[in-house]
């Protein structure tokens, strides 16, 4: 079976996109071929596509039939306020559009897609969520960096390394480091220095492997690995900027033991 009969056949099984409906959608790390089928079906059914910052331009091209709407935010720039987001769904549902709300990863982890889906649901908008690959999983494997391992850790933890109010300390790292377990830190890297030194004075070793990915999974990938006491001043001196995912714990270290080149 050809790829275009397999997309139609899996397109023909799911569920439409009506109009006045808004699908919630996750566009995994970069890649398209990280998409999952049911938003490649997506793709293909809207007319209004409202995208963030962190969605492949190849991924846009693929809504041929749609209208782009740039919405993306990026920490320190002139960004799209989430309200103005909010209100943007609801008008484009409310002008019987079928609309695909399109973000990097996954929307319901770091990605405000729980309050977009409170209001459409306050404003009586029908939507659908669409899961996407997540991030702090995809882009680590795609790295040569386990999220979990047996014999190092039995949990994992996500967190974020910057907050909607700006304040840098509002997650206890020091509480995070005494767990053992690795963190995932999403849009930390301009914090990056005091989230380390938290964590070190939180009891984590200065020589605990960390890593930055940038740019996950696309042409733009960067990869370095460190210790957490050398890792954000490596950041600075090698120029690594956003979007980047921190690891932090014993599994950056399969890296090196996996042989993984890229």
């Amino acid at each position: 079976m050809s790829r275009e009969a397999t997309l139609a056949r899996i397109a023909a099984r799911g569920p439409r996109l009506e109009p006045g409906h808004v699908w919630l959608a996750g566009a995994g790390p970069g890649d398209p071929g990280c998409l999952t089928l049911d938003v490649v079906a997506a793709l293909g059914q809207a007319d209004a596509l409202v995208h963030d910052a962190l969605v492949d331009a190849e991924v846009i091209a693929m809504a041929e039939g749609a209208e782009p709407f740039f919405v993306g935010k990026r920490g320190g720039q002139p960004s799209v306020k989430q309200e103005a987001i909010n209100a943007l769904l609801i008008e484009l549902a409310g002008a019987g559009r079928r609309v695909l709300r399109l973000k990097g990863g996954d929307p319901y982890v770091f990605g405000r897609g729980g309050e977009e889906a409170l209001a459409l649901a306050r404003a009586s908008v029908p939507f659908r969520f669409l899961p996407g690959l997540t991030a702090g999983f995809a882009a680590l494997g795609a790295a040569g960096i386990p999220p979990t391992m047996r014999g190092i850790n039995k949990a994992v933890i996500l967190a974020t390394g910057h907050t909607a109010d700006g304040e840098e300390e509002a997650l206890d790292w020091a509480l995070l480091a005494r767990t053992g377990q690795p963190i995932i830190v999403y849009m930390g890297l301009k914090n990056l220095d005091r989230i380390a030194a938290a964590l070190i004075s939180g009891g984590l070793a200065e020589d605990t492997p960390a890593a930055i990915v940038m740019g996950a999974t696309t042409p733009r990938e960067r990869i370095h690995s460190a210790t957490l006491a050398t890792i954000a001043a490596d950041a600075t001196r090698l120029g690594f900027g956003s979007p980047a995912l921190i690891a932090i714990g014993g599994i950056v270290a399969l890296r090196a033991a996996l042989g993984v080149q890229r």
